[in-house]
């Protein structure tokens, strides 16, 4: 004899019952020999438990379950004529509606906290959360320096993630153009989900061209003070030009593309930002020493300790 979880019906106080049975039993229950459960839910198909799950329109008395053996078998009149799927009265709490916001286009929602915060992901990873955003014209180095310093405080231990602007644009910001709308769009969203990285304790490094100081200072205002590394990586428009990695210099030049930071679209340097790195003339430092000058700051300023 052998105890098999079997199906429990939609009245009860769960999906799965236990059932005392033998081979044959086990066959009739739909049991495969391999030992692998068949979708047959006494007397329920199924595909009638995949079913869309919404009300219906009752216009009498309705018959609610919420899974608890007191309401199995209650008869409950509804006002509205429609019966609910399960009982939310915890959720729908006098606390909890006044504490409801609407959020942009967003109606009705409601922070949810979890016992383990920011803190306690930092003292788990050993470093502080934090955001390092490199701005800077096409061609300063900015995803070149990223990487040398995502490798570095790597091979130190340190937990780092970077979100370059053209990946992005591979996925999450594919439907976004680069006219100014949705440059600023770009941002914003990069800007969300740099905080995320940031609150979950990663070093997060964002290489952006992101042109607009407004954008730039709107992303700083996401997160906590301290927490936001603007690094301005300032090399002129004609070095950056001569060097054009991607060719894309040429065609902004050509009329081929439109709107290009530098050439028919601004770029505003940051009025303040915690580094600059800077290059006058044609010599420049390699991306690694680069990179010591942030891991520096970082250090001095106790970002690669809890």
């Amino acid at each position: 004899m052998s105890t098999v979880q079997a199906p429990r019906p939609p009245c009860g106080c769960g999906l799965f019952h236990n059932v005392q049975c033998g081979p044959s039993a086990v066959e009739k229950l739909g049991f495969l020999k391999f030992g692998v459960i068949n979708a047959v839910v006494l007397g329920r198909s199924r595909k009638s438990l995949l079913k869309p799950i919404m009300a219906k329109e009752d216009h009498g008395a309705s018959l609610i379950d919420d899974g608890s053996p007191q309401c199995q078998g209650r008869q409950l009149k509804k006002p509205n004529g429609f019966t609910p799927l399960t009982n939310h009265s915890a959720a729908l709490s006098g606390k909890s509606l006044s504490e409801m916001t609407n959020i942009g286009n967003s109606m009705n929602i409601l922070w949810h906290e979890c016992p383990i915060q920011k803190f306690d992901r930092q003292q788990l990873l050993q470093q502080r959360g934090c955001v390092i955003w490199l701005t800077g014209l096409s061609g300063s180095g900015k995803s070149t320096l990223a990487c040398a310093l995502s490798k570095s405080l790597h091979s130190k231990g340190k937990l780092t993630y970077i979100l370059d602007g053209d990946n992005i644009r591979h996925g999450l910001n594919r439907d976004l153009s680069f006219r100014a709308e949705d440059r600023s769009e770009n941002i914003r969203r990069i800007g969300e989900v740099a905080k995320l990285l940031a609150d979950a304790g990663v070093i997060c490094i964002t290489s952006l061209i992101s042109p607009y100081r407004k954008d730039r200072d709107a992303c700083r205002a996401l997160l906590p003070k301290g927490d936001f590394i603007e690094v301005f990586i300032d090399v002129p428009l004609d070095v950056c030009e001569a060097r054009d990695p991607k060719g894309l210099y040429k065609l902004a030049r050509a009329g081929k593309i439109k709107g290009f930071t530098g050439i028919d679209d601004p770029y505003e340097p940051p009025y303040s930002c915690e580094i600059i790195l800077q290059q006058r003339g044609s010599e420049c430092m390699s991306p690694s020493d680069t990179a010591e000058i942030v891991i520096s700051y970082l250090e001095k300023n106790g970002y690669l300790r809890a």
